[in-house]
Parts: structure tokens; sequence; C-alpha cells
């Protein structure tokens, strides 16, 4: 049993890394499949892409329900009995025959693939004040691996032996990493003693009372509807001309990724001799040069590669210092508080990829490139819109 006086082990933290990359892929396999699963189907690319859609919407509504339980149950039993469930909602998704089945199982793909944010409130509360930033990066690049490794592993797969079979090698890796979590994680007392309407109760007290919670909230929404802007639509552009490309270029894109995910563990190291605020603007401002290179380089690989770097570290470096910001008010309500952050963050996902299937119909890969610059420019714009209160929330962190 671990006490709140007692901080992570180096062992403990990099299973939860691991594991929250291996969970969170879950959610990102369909991504690079949607092409495959478009033709196994016989269906448009706009309504294949509600499956990725509807994966997010369920990753929220797990989020909202059950993320809280972290707080009022032991941890690790919560994590052991969800995935049962998971791995039940691979294997549905594997042996669907219609796009409805699809649609079903991927939001209880997404409602259950919710335990890397279990895991990131534990590094948070167990790690020393001055480790903080760094574990929760650690935990951040961990899980941002996940989702841009799990399309290189779909992607390429998927091309090889056909989307059925990634959902049920998928499901096996549940099974093996289940087996190590039951075996290793330790267990973490509950810090909220009261009924389940109460615990949800008090999320929406933290809610309207915290400014800066808000914020980052906000943030966070906008700047994942630009980042699941491009990745839903990019299958679909590598398909068209010049490219003329499948899944498996798609995923080994992901590869690119890889480096801005990794740049997440640094952010803590930074924020050590620069203020939060700089920090999230120069994000901003990152990943709106990303898609200033898609509008006019889109065409081209160097064009992808390099805004797809700068997009994955864009991102990172404004969801690293949001949750360090995020943790920092109420540590006893540390899950309470990262499900209204991460509930926020996968709404944003959800409506940048309903958009994204929509726009890419209509206007192509230039309404594309319109659409996510102009999500990344709204959170620039609300960032700095937001500079006078956020010079007044205690101890200006946000």
């Amino acid at each position: 049993m671990i006490g709140k006086e007692v901080y992570l082990s180096k062992r403990i933290l990099w299973l939860m890394a691991v594991g929250a990359g291996l969970v969170v892929a879950n959610n990102y396999y369909n991504q690079p499949l949607l092409g495959l699963i478009a033709k196994d189907l016989n269906e448009s690319g706009a309504a294949t892409s509600k499956i990725a859609m509807f994966t997010q919407i369920g990753y929220a509504s797990g989020l909202l329900l059950l993320i809280p339980l972290g707080d009022m149950f032991k941890r690790k039993k919560i994590i052991l009995i969800d995935f049962v469930f998971m791995i039940a909602s691979l294997l549905m998704f594997a042996f669907g025959g219609s796009l409805t089945s699809l649609v079903v199982s991927s939001f209880l793909i997404g409602f259950t693939s919710v335990i890397p944010q279990i895991f990131i409130p534990i590094a948070a509360q167990l790690s020393a004040p001055a480790d903080k930033d760094k574990h929760v990066g650690l935990l951040m690049s961990g899980l941002l691996i996940g989702i841009l490794g799990s399309r290189v592993f779909s992607g390429v797969l998927g091309d090889l032996v056909g989307w059925r079979i990634v959902f049920m090698i998928a499901a096996g890796i549940m099974v093996v990493l289940g087996f190590f979590i039951a075996s290793l994680l330790p267990e973490v007392n509950p810090t909220f003693h009261g009924s389940y309407k109460q615990l949800l109760k008090s999320i929406a007290v933290y809610a309207k009372s915290i400014p800066g919670l808000q914020l980052a909230s906000l943030r966070g929404a906008l700047l994942f509807a630009s980042f699941s802007v491009f990745w839903t639509t990019l299958t679909f552009l590598l398909e068209e001309p010049p490219f003329f490309a499948g899944s498996d270029v798609a995923g080994l894109l992901g590869l690119i990724g890889i480096v801005g995910a990794v740049s997440a563990s640094s952010v803590g190291y930074i924020s050590r001799g620069v203020t939060k605020r700089t920090i999230i603007t120069g994000a901003c401002l990152i990943m709106l040069l990303s898609w200033v290179i898609f509008g006019f380089w889109g065409d081209t690989y160097p064009g992808l590669i390099i805004g797809i770097v700068f997009l994955d570290m864009g991102l990172q470096g404004v969801n690293v210092t949001n949750q360090t910001i995020v943790f920092s008010y109420y540590p006893e309500a540390a899950n309470r508080l990262n499900t209204v952050y991460m509930v926020s963050y996968f709404l944003g996902g959800s409506v940048g990829t309903l958009l994204a299937g929509e726009v890419w119909g209509r206007w192509g890969w230039n309404g594309v490139v319109w659409l996510g610059g102009f999500l990344a420019l709204a959170c620039l714009a609300v960032h700095v819109m937001h500079r006078v209160i956020a010079r007044n929330l205690p101890g200006r962190r946000s």
C-alpha cells in the first residue's frame, strides 16, 4: 500500500508510463485504418470517421463517470475491473460486421481505455514537489508515444493482415499488461468519503469555482481539436495524388510525431526557468506554425514531417503545463480535477474529428488546414485574452 508520504519508485513510474501508452493506443488504432474499414464496409470516408469520433466521445464519458472513482475507491481494483471490459470491447470491434457495431464498440473502447488518467494523478500525488512536473511529463510522453505509435503499429500491420487482426492483437496486449499491473502496481488509498452522487457533484463545484482549471480546460480542448483534425484526415490525404499511399504510410508518419512526444518530458525542466504562461504561448505559436507548413507544403513528405513534429511539440507543451497547473490546486481531489480537464480535452478532440470529416468531404485538404489553423489560433487568443484573469490567480499558475 502506498501513502502520500512515500514517493514513487522508478519501477512504478515506468510501469505507469508504459502502461499509459499501451492503453491509450486502443483509442487510436482505428485512425490509420479508416480507409481500409471504409472499403471493407463500403462506406464513405465521412461516415467512417464517426468511428474515431465516437471513440473520443466514449473516452470523455469514461473520464467523467469512471475516473472520479479513483478518489473514492482503491485504484488498483478499479483498474483491473476496467481491464476486463476493455478487452471485451476490443474483441467486439474486431468481430464487428457493420458500421453501427463498430461505432458502438469504438465508444466502449474509448469508455474503458481511461486508465492513463488514473496513472497521471497518482504520479502527481506521489511525486516529490521538485519532481512533479518531470514525472507528469514522463507519463505524458508515454501517453503521446502510445497515441502516435499506435498509428504506426495499426497502419503497417493493418496493411499486411487487415484491420480486424490489429484489434485482436490489441486485446492480447491488454491481457499481458493487466497481468503486470496486477503483479506490480501498489494500491493507493481513496481520499474521498461519500456517495457517488456527492462525488460527481464535487466535480461540478471544482469546475465552477477554479478559473485556472476552466482556462486550462478550454486551452486543452481547442488544441486537441486541432491535433485531431490533422490525424483524422491524414489517411484520406495520403490516398490521393501526389502520394497514392496507404494506411502503412499514415502509420509510419506517426513515428515522426514521437519526436514531439519525447519533448513533453523536457517541459518539467524548462518550467523551472520560464513561466508557465510563456511556455503555453510559445507552444501555441509552434502549433500554429505547423498548420502554416501544412498549408504551403502539405503536398510533400518533408512538409508533412516537419509539420507533424511542430504539431506534436505544441500540443504536448500546452498539455503538460496545463496538467501541472491543474494538479497544483487540490491534490486530494487529483482525479476529479483531472476529470474536468480531460473531459474537456477529449470532447474537444471529438468535435475536431467530427468537423474534420465534414470539412474534408466539402473542401478537401485546404479546408482541413484552415480549420486546424483556426482552432490553434483560437487557443492562442483565449490564452492571451485571459492574461488579466491569470495574473489574479493564486501563485499566477495559469
